[in-house]
């Protein structure tokens, strides 16, 4: 049986460990970014029970290629650039890998001094390398502390705005959603309203304020709705401001939205998740001007700082606030350097008691980069933004669709009239994906689809960026040139069938026409009804020509005959009339010309009376 792993057989798998973790960054372009497998397909790859017996480590290692790999998205991959980076890099891997080693609970000061005071230490470092308020160093009023996530950081700040604005009442009472109100904009991330909802506010207390043409929050329409909500009794407790929003990296103006919360004492808390982290390089500060008017900030480390989550870096600027929201102090907890208040303990500065020591790869990340190195890889990353986003929009295929500061691009693709815009982005977007070199997420602007492109992965370099480019123009054209023959079809088969239709309706009205002179036509043995007129005005009609015409002596050109067919059609024929005399025999007519049953009964029968012949003719 397997039993406890001893040092030096940890020492051995370790180094296998470090081996696999380094032959994989090696190796990580050959993969395709986004996994390629199916729903249940990892879990069909397990065995359905535990195993009874312990197994070698070299087949739980095998197993990572056989069944994690292939389930895997890779975000260090040079071609991931969808949602946010979400950076690791050697030293927080190193740095990740001692705590988990010193397996301590940093809950409280006593638990762990070290873990405690490093974090403080760093969190203040921090502080100064983002430029942040003299109020949010561990020296003043507030601090930092070191967070799961942005959203965990969010529902906090909103606990902390509740205690204030309540004067701790929130404690013993609890909330009370009919009264109090949190003000987001449409760019606001999520994770603020699921804090309402956390709190026991809901989603009744939310207010969404107007956005401008940048999408950033309006100061105006701001102020407008809490003073509508103060008239109508109701009490602000909350304003999220974002620098850098989720969608685009919209930039709310914190410099006119802070002394409106001033006015009317609410908490501004300010959600940099981000972008906040840009802030090492100090021309990218003014983004986030007027940061001095927030109550509370945030900005993730392991999103574009290259630590490996979960560091989410969070400052209060009056922790009195926050530890009189969260702080309780069960017995078993009581020691002598948190009864003296000498001490910080952040069991009260989160939702959660026990903590991990998340501060020492935060810690290896700094010293090891140095300030410079890492505002060097946040330079980079936004000169390569930049560098598409002019691309972009000096080709007629694509249009930038919102503002570009840092590194995130927002990319319409424009399509032919008749195109179904946000389809064809959308195809677009999994054909992209579904090629294996590239990732990217997408996100609407003014109620369109776009492609986000987020630069961030610590592997991405030019030679990246050119290729995703590359993939964008040559997967436009193959749609664009799909579209266009799909159009082509269409109208041809609907060229075809209005010539169907065309030719269907000509049919029709050939044969009505064909039934009406069927049914106008004189049956055989019938007189047509312009002969027998003529027989009443005394023009007879002789071997088809009428009489009168038969002038002795003048010749006739051939004349077209129209005799109905057996069949209604009719039957035309032409007649040559020779010169006759009265003492001439007149021509006899073909049979088909025998002249029909009136005609004959117009003629004197043979041997007929007197008053059958002509006047003035002698009887034979």
């Amino acid at each position: 049986m397997t039993g406890h792993m001893t040092p030096e057989e940890f020492r051995q798998h370790g180094h296998e460990v470090v081996d696999w973790i380094a032959d994989y960054w090696g190796r990580i372009g050959e993969f395709p970014v986004r996994s390629q497998v199916s729903p249940g397909d990892v879990r069909a790859a397990l065995p359905p029970s535990p195993p009874e017996q312990g197994e070698p480590f070299a087949a739980i290692m095998a197993d990572l290629d056989r069944v994690v790999l292939p389930g895997t998205t890779h975000w260090q991959h040079p071609g991931f650039f969808g949602y946010f980076p979400a950076n690791t890099s050697g030293p927080s891997v190193l740095g990740d890998l001692l705590s988990a080693g010193l397996g301590v609970q940093g809950m409280s000061w006593v638990t762990s001094p070290a873990a405690t005071e490093v974090e403080q230490h760093v969190m203040d470092w921090l502080a100064e390398l983002l430029d942040l308020p003299a109020s949010f160093r561990s020296t003043g009023t507030g601090g930092g502390v070191v967070q799961d996530s942005s959203s965990g950081a969010n529902l906090i700040a909103l606990l902390a705005a509740l205690h204030r604005v309540s004067r701790g009442a929130t404690l013993r009472q609890g909330v009370r959603p009919d009264e109090y109100t949190v003000y987001v904009s449409a760019q606001t991330h999520s994770s603020m309203e699921k804090a309402a909802r956390i709190a026991g506010l809901g989603t009744d207390a939310i207010r969404v304020v107007e956005v401008d043409a940048e999408l950033a929050m309006s100061p105006r329409a701001l102020a407008a709705r809490i003073e509508r909500d103060v008239a109508r009794g109701f009490v602000p407790v909350l304003v999220c401001a974002t620098v850098g929003t989720t969608s685009t990296t919209a930039i709310d103006p914190l410099a006119e939205l802070g002394p409106i919360c001033q006015r009317y004492g609410v908490w501004l808390h300010v959600d940099a998740a981000y972008a906040g982290v840009a802030a090492v390089a100090p021309e990218l500060r003014p983004l986030q001007a007027g940061v001095e008017w927030a109550d509370s900030y945030t900005t993730d480390a392991h999103k574009w700082l290259l630590t490996g989550f979960d560091a989410t870096l969070f400052w209060v600027a009056d922790r009195a606030a926050l530890t009189g929201a969260l702080a309780i102090l069960p017995e078993y907890l009581r020691n002598a350097a948190t009864d003296a208040g000498a001490v910080v303990d952040y069991r009260d500065w989160q939702i959660e008691l026990g903590r991990r020591f998340r501060a020492l790869k935060l810690w290896f990340v700094v010293r090891w980069y140095g300030a410079e190195g890492l505002r060097a890889h946040v330079r980079e990353h936004v000169a390569l933004a930049q560098e598409l986003a002019g691309w972009a929009e000096a080709d007629e295929r694509f249009d930038v669709a919102a503002p570009h500061p840092l590194s995130l691009v927002c990319l319409r693709p424009c399509w032919a009239r008749g195109v179904d815009a946000d389809v064809a982005t959308m195809t677009l977007l999994e054909r992209l994906n579904d090629g294996g070199e590239v990732f990217l997420t997408h996100t609407t602007v003014d109620g369109a689809a776009v492609l986000r492109v987020a630069i961030g992965a610590p592997a991405t370099t030019r030679g990246h960026v050119e290729r995703l480019w590359t993939l964008l123009r040559e997967g436009h054209d193959w749609l664009a040139n799909d579209f266009e023959e799909q159009a082509r079809e269409q109208r041809e088969a609907e060229a075809a069938r209005r010539a169907q239709e065309e030719q269907a309706h000509a049919e029709r009205e050939l044969a009505a026409r064909q039934a009406e002179a069927a049914a106008a036509a004189p049956a055989e043995g019938e007189v047509p009804a312009a002969d027998a007129a003529a027989g009443e005005s005394g023009v007879g009609v002789q071997d088809g020509v009428p009489a009168e015409l038969d002038t002795p002596g003048e010749e006739h050109a051939p004349v077209a005959v129209e005799q109905p067919a057996l069949s209604g059609t009719p039957v035309h024929a032409e007649v040559a009339l020779q010169d006759q005399t009265p003492a001439e025999t007149p021509v006899e007519t073909p049979a088909a010309w025998d002249e029909s049953a009136a005609q004959a009964a117009a003629q004197p029968p043979a041997g007929g009376t007197d008053a059958d012949q002509p006047e003035g003719r002698p009887q034979d």
